[in-house]
């Protein structure tokens, strides 16, 4: 399978600008030729482009267990893959998901153990194929039955910073006012029980939600964020204003560590998951151009806080506070004693409805302090001290 393949050691976790993610983006341009696209990059299927990371880098994943430093570098080189399906329209809808990721472990990674192989599985090798399914089915439609083209995007450089997709947005193959739409696939590998499918970015378009409650599939359940800026490739198509969508199926602890692997994937899942976003590309043939629209930027910058707790969010969860994912070792919130499963509903004097409200909360405090931290555990209400990093 596909994953499989992109997420095995002879890759070594295709990290941007190394040979193990060139082999990865050679794989995927065979993938694309079989299928059948046309090449859609400078020359052939690649657009290569070159950057020198400064330090602080970007945020990444947001959250506060990202990394907010990175060393200054030589120059990195790296390389989006691009196939295209001509299908004689106005318009062309660009489908994507970012195939890089962390190779030996860089200052993005939460492992703490010796370097190993991060494969990325989920992270993104789920998308990737993901894609190469999504490509293969429209590649098989005859062109008389949409309305659209379709730019079929593999990413590189995304876990340092989106580089790749904002490359490419700032140095289009395609004449960007054609663009119709996007759609961004990023760690759909793990569906869990419930079936909650997070479609960020909802409010990048009015079209989308007069589509997507509408579609049934497997049943799915949608949990939808309206706002177009996020940690992933779709932001840098809403910042030169394409409506975009981004699927997620979740974080977990295998997250950005060596344990990210194609067994721990949930292949049906998946399976579903791509089912569900061809109904959403055939529901959104029949709309035309869809409008695009600015929506409030609900995600804090790295200078909106200035400590950490050292948690993965659980982002699938709509109830009321923060719902923990995992800890780190040494961090703040592992410190304190905060478990998986614990959901943080009060910092301080502050209370914390949402990951938003939580982030906002840790703006407002300060390294060296303790705080009493209300969580939730089981049902039960319980009072931690956390110290700030």
């Amino acid at each position: 399978m596909n994953l499989s393949v992109l997420a095995g050691d002879s890759f070594e976790g295709r990290a941007v600008g190394t040979s193990g993610e060139m082999k990865a983006g050679m794989f995927i341009a065979g993938k694309f030729q079989a299928i059948g696209l046309q090449p859609k990059g400078d020359s052939t299927w690649f657009q290569k482009f070159t950057f020198v990371p400064h330090a602080p880098a970007q945020v990444h994943h947001t959250g506060d267990s990202a990394s907010l430093g990175m060393a200054l570098v030589k120059e990195i080189n790296g390389r989006n893959v691009l196939g295209y399906i001509d299908n004689g329209a106005e318009n062309t809808v660009i489908i994507g998901a970012h195939y890089d990721h962390l190779g030996m472990g860089d200052e993005n990674s939460l492992w703490t153990g010796p370097k190993a192989i991060h494969n990325g599985a989920d992270d993104n090798a789920s998308g990737v194929s993901a894609l190469i399914e999504l490509a293969t089915w429209l590649a098989a439609k005859p062109s008389g039955t949409t309305s659209n083209n379709y730019l079929i995007m593999a990413f590189s450089g995304e876990e340092k910073g989106l580089w790749g997709s904002n490359y490419f947005c700032k140095n289009p193959l395609i004449d960007l006012k054609k663009v119709n739409y996007m759609l961004n696939m990023d760690m759909v590998g793990r569906l869990n029980a419930e079936k909650a499918l997070a479609i960020n970015a909802v409010g990048t378009s009015p079209t989308w939600m007069k589509v997507l409650p509408d579609i049934n599939v497997d049943g799915i359940k949608i949990i939808t964020s309206e706002s177009g800026v996020g940690a992933s490739d779709h932001t840098s198509f809403y910042n030169v204003d394409i409506p975009a969508l981004h699927f997620f199926t979740g974080q977990h602890e295998d997250y950005h560590k060596p344990s990210d692997d194609a067994e721990k994937v949930n292949y049906a899942g998946m399976v579903s998951v791509v089912k569900y976003i061809q109904q959403v590309i055939l529901k959104m043939d029949k709309q035309g151009k869809i409008e695009f629209t600015r929506t409030k930027d609900a995600t804090p910058s790295s200078a909106d806080f200035k400590v950490t707790l050292g948690v993965m969010p659980d982002y699938m969860y709509s109830g009321v506070g923060l719902r923990i994912d995992g800890t780190k070792d040494g961090k703040p919130g592992a410190k304190a004693g905060l478990l998986k499963g614990d959901t943080v509903i009060k910092l301080g004097e502050y209370e914390v409805g949402d990951i938003y409200q939580y982030m906002e909360a840790l703006g407002k405090f300060s390294k060296g302090e303790t705080t009493e931290m209300v969580i939730e555990r089981e049902g039960q209400k319980m009072t931690l001290s956390v110290t700030w990093e």
